[in-house]
């Protein structure tokens, strides 16, 4: 399967994914509304985000795939199975203690020192409550990853991608199902028990595929296998990289928590989702595809093929991410309106979402790059250099987040959230930046011919998809006095709009895909 099939079939199954998540958070926004409950909840899912990122789909991920997919090309199938067995024993054993750890101690902590920071005694206790539930989702999607890993790189990417629709359906059941039955106050927590069920789920989904492919092995004990300790030495300075990563959204996480109006992590994370829509399913698609085909070209010693699958990756990456970024920047209050402004979302959370949905928009293409970018360093196993660069970033992040948000509380501004938004976007492009002429300077990168066209009628159908859509769109406030019908007629009439202006700009500069195509083949 090309590559680029194989970013199709992901990119579409993450799309039904992403659908089933804006549904998702709608009907979190219609029951709860931002709250206090309801950032409690995000803090009591994102802790285990954060140990999910660094320990699985992070850390784990990035040093499992390559070692892998070499098994794979140099070793044999007995050898791989070997591996997954020994890997699963290992990382099985590893994540359980990391999960009751974090049951004893998280939530002592936000008892114990929550109170010096939050004054909202429910707030803290709700927290508290909700990691009990949510953090075993850590064993269960660490292992999910895995079994993923395993599955991409034997070219089933349609299964990985289609995975997480099964945590959507669980928050919905838990909004929607479980939510009546809880007592007064602790309505929230449905949502708690939704992440712990869709946890079983994802990972039991995986294994009829994993045995299909004659891979779905016993775990064992496996520290001593030579392919377990070679993933352990590409997990550490991983591990440290995803930290800095997960360190990032933690600092801008607590100083919404605690130093910001209630309903700010709740704005900032309902802004963050609609970025998070076409970063998973353009951005992680192209990632996620090229990861194997990287690490089998670095493998086999094919330096020339291994260019050739990041020039692609890096083009495709700007002809959709560049109008995505400027298709959210500019559509940002219609569609925090039509998916959102109904219930317990109020017209101001709409304008709170927005201010900070603009800064995460602009930063959607460097969030997209560096996914594309970092396999090229993943897949030859090199750690170690993502890792510093990553570090620099988190460093400006977090003198960013403070340079901003300090005066914007001082001088009583509205939206201090903001900030933190427009800090992750600043520090994205620095981290796409630094790692984009890193592969440059080590010659492990090459722009081939055609990037100046290529620039040239991205840029043209970016011109004529941004006047048809500044002209044309309605002000917010008619948005606001439409029914739910109309709002959606009109923002699918307008994406639609903006999406053929995009095109038919491309087309009147040159574009042609098929030309592109044999131009810039997928170099499988």
């Amino acid at each position: 399967m090309g590559l680029l099939r194989s970013a199709g079939v992901f990119s579409g199954l993450t799309l039904v994914s992403r659908v089933f998540g804006l549904i998702r958070d709608q009907i979190i926004a219609i029951v709860f509304g931002p709250s206090a409950g309801l950032d409690a909840f995000w803090v009591a899912f994102k802790i285990p985000n954060f140990m999910r990122r660094l320990f699985a789909e992070g850390a784990f991920s990035q040093a499992f795939v390559p070692v892998l997919g070499q098994y794979k090309v140099q070793q044999g199938e007995g050898a791989v199975r070997e591996l997954i067995s020994r890997v699963a024993g290992s990382l099985a054993l590893v994540v359980l203690g990391i999960t009751v750890l974090g049951i004893v101690v998280f939530p002592w902590l936000i008892l114990e020192y929550g109170p010096l920071a939050v004054e909202n005694q429910h707030k803290l206790v709700l927290t508290a409550h909700m990691l009990v539930l949510t953090l075993p989702y850590i064993l269960f999607i660490s292992l999910t990853a895995l079994a993923g890993g395993v599955l991409n790189t034997y070219g089933r990417f349609g299964v990985p991608a289609f995975t997480p629709v099964f945590l959507n359906l669980c928050l919905i059941g838990g909004a929607l199902l479980l939510t009546p039955y809880l007592p007064r106050g602790y309505e929230v927590t449905g949502l708690a028990w939704g992440v712990f069920i869709a946890g079983i789920v994802q990972l039991v989904f995986q294994f009829p595929f994993l045995f299909r492919l004659g891979l779905l092995t016993w775990p064992k004990w496996g520290f001593s296998h030579p392919g377990v300790r070679q993933i352990m030495r590409l997990m550490g300075p991983a591990i440290v990289g995803s930290m800095v990563v997960q360190i990032n959204l933690l600092v801008d996480l607590l100083i919404a928590y605690t130093m910001l109006p209630d309903g700010s992590v709740s704005w900032l994370t309902f802004s963050d989702r609609l970025v998070e829509f076409p970063l998973g399913v353009f951005g992680v698609a192209i990632s996620t595809v090229i990861l194997p085909s990287l690490s089998r070209h670095h493998a086999a010693t094919s330096p020339a093929q291994f260019g050739r699958v990041l020039d692609w990756g890096i083009r495709w990456s700007l002809l959709i991410g560049l109008p995505a970024m400027v298709g959210l920047v500019i559509m940002a209050g219609p569609l925090l309106t039509t998916l959102f402004n109904y219930g317990a979302f109020s017209q101001n959370d709409v304008v709170m979402s927005q201010m900070s949905l603009f800064a995460y928009a602009s930063g959607l293409l460097a969030f997209i790059l560096v996914k594309v970018l970092a396999p090229g360093f993943y897949s030859r196993q090199d750690t170690k250099t993502p890792v510093r660069i990553a570090i620099l970033a988190m460093v400006t992040n977090i003198v960013l987040n403070l340079a901003f948000i300090i005066p914007w509380i001082k001088l009583g501004y509205p939206g201090p959230h903001t900030g933190l938004a427009i800090a992750t976007a600043i520090a994205a492009f620095l981290n796409a930046g630094i790692l984009f002429f890193t592969l440059k300077r080590q010659g492990v990168y090459q722009t081939s011919a055609g990037w100046g066209p290529l620039l040239l009628q991205i840029m043209g159908g970016l011109v004529a998809m941004t006047v048809l859509l500044i002209l044309g769109v309605p002000a917010l406030t008619q948005w606001f006095d439409w029914s739910a019908l109309t709002r959606a007629m009109m923002l699918l009439l307008w994406v639609s709009a903006g999406m053929l202006a995009y095109l038919v700009g491309l087309y009147l500069f040159g574009f042609r895909l098929a030309r592109f195509r044999a131009q810039h083949p997928s170099a499988d």
